[in-house]
């Protein structure tokens, strides 16, 4: 994404979205279990949230499925049923969190973010623009050599609720065949730009095979309100379960680069694991 989304309208798309409420619950676990605060990230199993890493293998069509026939068994998530409300709590994830960060990849910003999660041995959910992930399949291999679960953020970041079905389908499924054809899976995880979901979303990302995740905690970083804040927003809303939303890209992340770089090891001190969620 390229520009920025601020002002009235992110607002009234705020108020939207919580609308939504909660999710219904599913069965899901951390994607490592076992690891402790600050130890290093262990491998994935099998069916883990979004593409797995080091995966080279030649990309097939991917249009509205699952996945491809040609993927390997383990890489064949079932295809998940349709949601009325996104993810936005994991509590079967025990006394963990889940950091996301939206929007990317920028080679601004996401570099930094990737190097910190590296150096505290966690991983975290990036869900990018499908023209941002066109122009940096780098970073994109950078995010799945790490760990980390890459999601669908759509392609140009629009209002979904005013797209028709075909065009949610083009945003979607263009930016999932991005990845795809990067890390050789599709994603498994989708987030609508502005939280705005309806209806045609959860028809169409079920299709292609992800579930909706929204977030508990906004850090509200997209507005540049100062790095403390950042950081006194993220460790006030910290809970067991909490999904936290930030960005990579979308504007000026600096500051939310360096909040990250304060309040990760802050989380870590007080036991919190920091992982992402796998689908069972």
């Amino acid at each position: 994404m390229t520009r920025e989304h601020t002002g009235p309208e992110r607002r009234t798309l705020l108020r939207i979205a919580l609308g939504l409420g909660a999710a219904t619950a599913v069965h899901l676990a951390a994607a490592d279990p076992a690891s402790t605060p600050g130890g290093p990230a262990r491998t994935p199993p099998a069916a883990a949230a979004g593409p797995p890493a080091n995966v080279r293998g030649r990309p097939s069509p991917y249009r509205l499925t699952p996945m491809t026939a040609g993927a390997p068994p383990r890489f064949r998530p079932a295809r998940p049923p349709v949601r009325t409300r996104p993810f936005e709590h994991l509590p079967d994830l025990g006394h963990a969190m889940v950091l996301s960060f939206d929007d990317g990849p920028d080679p601004r910003y996401t570099p930094a973010v990737l190097a910190t999660l590296r150096e505290h041995g966690v991983r975290a959910m990036f869900f990018v623009c499908g023209e941002m992930a066109k122009g940096h399949p780098d970073l994109l291999r950078e995010m799945a050599d790490d760990g980390h679960v890459v999601g669908n953020h759509s392609w140009s970041h629009p209002l979904i609720p005013k797209l028709s079905r075909a065009a949610i389908r083009g945003e979607l499924g263009r930016t999932s065949d991005v990845v795809e054809r990067v890390l050789g899976a599709p994603p498994l995880w989708y987030r609508a730009p502005y939280g705005a979901w309806n209806r045609n979303s959860f028809e169409i990302g079920a299709a292609l095979g992800m579930e909706p995740m929204a977030w508990t905690v906004d850090t509200l970083d997209w507005k540049e309100p100062g790095t403390g804040t950042i950081v006194r927003r993220v460790l006030d809303g910290a809970a067991p379960g909490v999904v936290v939303l930030s960005h990579d890209a979308g504007g000026d992340r600096s500051q939310s680069v360096a909040a990250l770089r304060r309040y990760l090891p802050r989380l870590l001190e007080k036991g919190y694991r920091i992982t992402v969620p796998h689908r069972v």
